[in-house]
């Protein structure tokens, strides 16, 4: 189940890196139009928390320690906070199209750098477990006894 945990944790930092190419093809798709960001929106809102639940799932079958645990469910969290900045950025500007002023920019920015969280959590969570299942390896290697002289 370690190795379990080790694969869903890479493929949760995958998945995160592949969100920051989709919101790059996002941006600099023209026209822009409402598909432009579909890819980004599907990762976001469905891969990552998916994998970021199995991770932690496979965390917790694995017995890993419970700070570990916690830390694989990381990345969906951060993932809320996303959504909640969308929100926000949203509710400032009114949802307008035409001109987002100031304080909506300095909101949605902020999404960017959420993201970072994002991705750090989830290199952070994959270091981890990738030592968690090392550590296994060196406990289960049997040891040489020694007996003692007579």
């Amino acid at each position: 189940m370690r190795r379990v945990f080790v694969v869903l944790s890479g493929a949760l930092a995958v998945a995160i890196l592949v969100q920051f190419y989709f919101a790059a093809v996002g941006a600099f798709d023209r026209p822009q139009d409402d598909d432009s960001f579909a890819l980004h929106s599907v990762t976001g809102m469905m891969i990552i928390p998916l994998l970021s639940i199995l991770t932690g799932a496979a965390a917790a079958l694995a017995r890993a320690p419970g700070r570990l645990i916690g830390m694989s469910f990381a990345p969906l969290g951060l993932v809320v906070v996303q959504v909640l900045i969308i929100v926000v950025g949203n509710a400032i500007t009114g949802g307008s199209d035409e001109d987002t002023g100031a304080a909506g920019l300095f909101v949605f920015g902020l999404h960017a750098i959420n993201a970072l969280f994002v991705m750090g959590a989830a290199g952070a969570v994959f270091r981890r477990a990738r030592a968690f299942a090392a550590e296994k390896t060196t406990v289960d290697t049997p040891q040489p006894t020694v007996t003692p002289a007579a």
